[in-house]
């Protein structure tokens, strides 16, 4: 009997995400400038569903480099079968991260938008992988020549408090 993948986007794509989480970070100290310098800290996060399940939103903590406050906000479109994700934190009040927009094929979501980095336009990719395990990951990738080549710059790996 063969496995049904899904292959089309839904309201339901987050779910898993859904509750508290630790946070292993690992990230670029310097992005675009051919550094592989790498911090890791640690973080926590909480997500909750919003709109009656058609979005979601997360906060981030973590005491790293004096510390921030993260929250992502994600909304689905039905009638386009896509997401849509934004980011604000507390060390640039005031504003939300252009979004980035895309859909899963399995249990892997893939999400791009355009943004500005150090004055030059870039192109920012979300890759979420592993959903339908116990210990999903995240990564952040930027690309400064129009999507040919990316560089991962921030990876999150997370896991459930006390192996929930």
């Amino acid at each position: 009997m063969s496995q049904t993948v899904q292959i089309e986007s839904t309201a339901r794509d987050f779910d898993f995400w859904m509750g508290s989480w630790e946070v292993g970070n690992r990230r670029l100290r310097r992005r675009l400038a051919g550094s592989d310098d790498w911090e890791e800290f640690e973080a926590t996060v909480v997500a909750r569903p919003l709109l009656d399940g058609l979005g979601n939103e997360d906060e981030f903590r973590t005491d790293h480099d004096g510390g921030f406050v993260g929250m992502s906000f994600r909304f689905f479109d039905p009638e386009l079968r896509r997401w849509s994700i934004y980011w604000a934190d507390s060390r640039r009040p005031g504003e939300l991260d252009p979004p980035v927009f895309g859909r899963f094929s399995g249990d892997v979501g893939v999400f791009e938008g355009e943004d500005i980095h150090r004055g030059r336009p870039i192109l920012v990719r979300f890759t979420w992988s592993g959903v339908t395990t116990s210990t999903p990951r995240w990564e952040q990738a930027f690309s400064d020549d129009g999507g040919r080549t990316w560089e991962t710059n921030w990876v999150m790996d997370f896991r459930r408090p006390g192996g929930e």
